[in-house]
């Protein structure tokens, strides 16, 4: 398998999904809030995450938030972080890894 990959599968949302539930997703997953998800994608910019309670919602957590000697999370790891964007232009919910702000103490 590639290292990299699309969410793809029957539990990713539809892009129609997702685009049609964002003002509910922005009201239920407000900046600060702590989220818990799967991987369900990865791309050398980040991991994409499904959001345990937000079924229409995608998550990302890009690179920059993330120490440069780690590594990404794999596919179908559990993680959990913070909001702290909300992106409308392509309905994604910006998140900081928990295990990120922990290796930058």
């Amino acid at each position: 398998m590639d290292e990299y990959a699309w969410p793809t599968g029957p539990d990713v949302p539809a892009a129609g999904e997702v685009r049609r539930s964002w003002a509910a997703t922005v009201a239920a997953l407000p900046v600060g809030t702590r989220i818990t998800g799967e991987v369900i994608g990865r791309q050398p910019f980040g991991v994409f995450i499904r959001i345990d309670g937000v079924p229409n919602a995608m998550a990302l957590a890009e690179i920059t938030a993330m120490p440069q000697w780690m590594d990404l999370p794999g596919l179908g790891s559990l993680v959990s972080g913070e909001v702290f964007w909300h992106a409308a232009h392509n309905h994604q919910v910006k998140v900081r890894l928990d295990e990120w702000r922990a290796a930058d103490e």
